[in-house]
């Protein structure tokens, strides 16, 4: 069996794809963008929040004593859910856990001090002349040239004039997976009674850096503002193409099953509006076919019977007048007359069922009692018949076209398999319908031919004489009954053996 997947799905699933295609793209800028340079994150909100950071910092630092600046910094740590750490502007950590810089991070942050010393005049005013600057792993203390270590001492020599709000850049690093920010701050110098430039440095493990880098909450909400935003936009389409497809399934399937009075509502102006008025168009077709051929078969069927009763009349003159000879030969002449009555009383009913459904009125039927009939009518004494429909089943129907209807099912079902055991005839309630069962154990038929049988004038049998069956009509007629007292009849094999015939009908 083909597994089906509904427009509906597909819809929503492409509309998926589509979101999945452009978060994929917006992800790849991003990781671009960033590999180029993360500065570009410090030119907005993230700056202004990084400066205001800064400034509460150097503010804090300024006004506490030198030993006091590790624990200022350890709080502003906690408080951001960063690692601060704090340099001089010529190189030296001044403050902060003790932490040896990844070299790319030393590198650039030199470069940086270098080209702003430069851009400044060089170290205390001389055009030309450039500090050394040491932000990497530093050398032991005993090693020729060593910068003082203390985290409280300022050098006195060699300080940048601050002016400007200096470098500021972010860069990350691998192994492990960090993110560092270094801009400058103001710190006092109380030998020159001024400021001095500082670097702080702060780390974080992740790009958000507590919201303090990256801001994830704006980006979340327009993602999600997006989302619902497609969603919205597309639900309109997707509901109203699925809505007017189910709605043309709906009623091809009942055209299709011989209702050909359904029609698809012509409100749309584009392809499926299109659609739904050629399906429409099909269906008040269709509906005139057959019309116009059951109307034919009626006219024919009673135009038939006076002929026939007329050759009815002349054989039983004809009886009166013949010897014993001829009287075997008229008897079989009136079986033939007889089948020929049959099959015009046959096309009577089909013709009548078929055309006159707007002038059947349904009325409450009690079930138990219609089967009684039917028993009596086509039950004989070599068929066991089986009935176990309770007096309180009652349906909408009328009565005429439901004893004639369970009538062709019992005669059908005693004619074929009525020596292989009892025939059963049950019902059973459901939500809002009643379903009523009519059972036999015999050998079925051909499953290829369960979808025709209720065409008229099918048989599974290839042979049409008298001993076989009918001509085809019995079930055909069984359909139209039920289908105009709003009903629905099928068909299926029973395992091992057996045939079932289901009819549900309006409580």
């Amino acid at each position: 069996m083909k597994l089906r997947f509904p427009l509906y799905g597909k819809i929503l699933l492409w509309f998926f794809l589509n979101l999945i295609v452009v978060v994929m793209v917006f992800y790849a800028f991003f990781k671009i963008q960033f590999r180029l340079g993360l500065d570009s994150l410090l030119t907005g909100p993230a700056g202004e929040r990084i400066e205001a950071m800064t400034q509460l910092v150097g503010a804090d630092l300024n006004e506490a004593p030198l030993k006091d600046w590790d624990a200022v910094l350890q709080r502003f740590s906690h408080a951001y859910g960063i690692q601060l750490y704090l340099f001089r502007g010529e190189g030296g950590q001044l403050a902060g856990a003790e932490v040896n810089l990844p070299p790319e991070v030393a590198r650039m942050l030199t470069e940086r001090m270098r080209m702003t010393a430069m851009r400044q005049g060089g170290p205390a005013g001389n055009p030309g002349q450039q500090p050394p600057h040491r932000f990497g792993p530093q050398p032991p203390d005993d090693q020729p040239g060593h910068p003082p270590q203390s985290p409280h001492q300022i050098e006195p020599n060699g300080p940048m004039p601050f002016s400007g709000p200096g470098p500021k850049f972010m860069i990350h690093t691998d192994d492990p997976s960090r993110y560092w920010v270094c801009t400058r701050i103001r710190l006092a110098d109380p030998e020159r009674r001024g400021f001095r430039p500082g670097i702080l440095v702060a780390e974080s493990n992740t790009l958000s850096g507590g919201g303090l880098f990256f801001d994830f909450s704006p980006w979340l909400f327009v993602g999600l503002t997006v989302l619902v935003f497609s969603a919205l936009f597309w639900l309109p389409l997707a509901t109203g193409l699925t809505r007017s497809i189910s709605q043309m399934t709906k009623a091809t399937e009942n055209i299709a099953s011989g209702r050909f009075d359904s029609r698809v509502p012509q409100n749309r102006n584009d392809e499926l509006g299109q659609l739904a008025a050629a399906i429409n168009s099909m269906g008040e077709r269709l509906a005139g076919f057959v019309t116009g051929q059951k109307r034919f078969l009626g006219d024919i069927a009673h135009e038939l019977c006076s002929p026939i009763a007329r050759i009815q009349l002349s054989l039983g003159i004809l009886e009166q007048n013949a010897d014993a000879k001829q009287k075997a030969q008229l008897e079989d002449l009136r079986e033939e007359v007889q089948h020929m009555s049959s099959l015009v009383n046959e096309l009577l009913s089909f013709s009548k069922a078929s055309l006159e459904p707007a002038a059947v009125k349904l009325q409450s039927v009690t079930v138990s009692k219609v089967i009684e009939q039917v028993i009596r009518r086509e039950g004989n004494d070599a068929v066991k018949i089986i009935s176990e429909v309770g007096d309180d089943i009652i349906v909408k129907a009328d009565p005429d076209l439901l004893l004639r209807s369970l009538g062709n099912l019992i005669r059908n079902a005693v004619r074929y398999a009525g020596q292989s055991g009892p025939i059963i005839i049950a019902a059973r309630r459901d939500s809002e319908t009643i379903t009523i069962t009519v059972t036999d154990n015999g050998p079925g038929v051909p499953e290829d031919s369960l979808a025709q049988l209720f065409d008229p004038f099918y048989r599974p049998e290839k042979s049409r004489d008298r001993t076989t069956g009918g001509v085809g009509l019995g079930l055909a007629i069984v359909k139209t009954c039920i289908e105009t007292c709003g009903g629905t009849v099928k068909c299926r094999n029973r395992k091992p053996t057996g045939f079932e015939v289901e009819i549900r009908l309006q409580k």
